[in-house]
């Protein structure tokens, strides 16, 4: 396993549309154990691929205070949403430190292959709802700040362009 690099807003790598998976296969394995090692290192509850510049329909989450119920969903796509929806305070691996609030179903139902390749149906409120909302938007090409006022939006960029020029001295 291997950690792998997360791309940062307003990195351009970050609003490409992924692809699906054509097969789960061993490099798609690996690339999940790899996905789960990065995010989980970096204290996240869910990766979308393409935030690791793999533009393939790839996500893996875990919600648990435990860190011990890893979800895998390839090429999800969601079936049901809820009427309701709430305005919940998001952050992002690729947007580190910040948050803030955008509105999203209080719950789905999504239907995707598992790790091994299976058809799955998931139910998810709260936060895992959420979450997977989140991270569907990356396999968009859309990050959460995209939901934000231009002001907001174009503070953060200037704040995330800055962090990084400091990074690089």
């Amino acid at each position: 396993m291997a950690l792998l690099p997360i791309l940062c807003f307003p990195d351009p790598r970050l609003h490409k549309v992924a692809q699906p998976v054509q097969a789960v296969d061993a490099r798609i394995k690996a690339l999940i154990a790899d996905m789960f090692e990065t995010m989980y290192h970096a204290h996240g509850i869910g990766l979308a691929a393409t935030q690791i510049d793999v533009h393939e329909r790839l996500i893996v989450i875990d919600v648990s205070e435990e860190r011990d119920q890893p979800l895998v969903l390839i090429n999800p796509e969601i079936i049901w949403a809820s009427a309701e929806k709430k305005i919940n305070d998001e952050g992002c691996l690729s947007v580190p430190g910040i948050y803030d609030g955008v509105e999203r179903h209080e719950a789905v139902h999504v239907r995707a292959l598992d790790g091994e390749g299976q058809v799955r149906v998931i139910e998810a409120d709260g936060l895992l709802a959420v979450c997977i909302q989140h991270e569907m938007d990356h396999l968009l090409g859309k990050v959460f700040v995209e939901y934000l006022s231009p002001l907001k939006r174009n503070r953060i960029k200037t704040k995330m362009l800055k962090a990084q020029r400091e990074e690089r001295r």
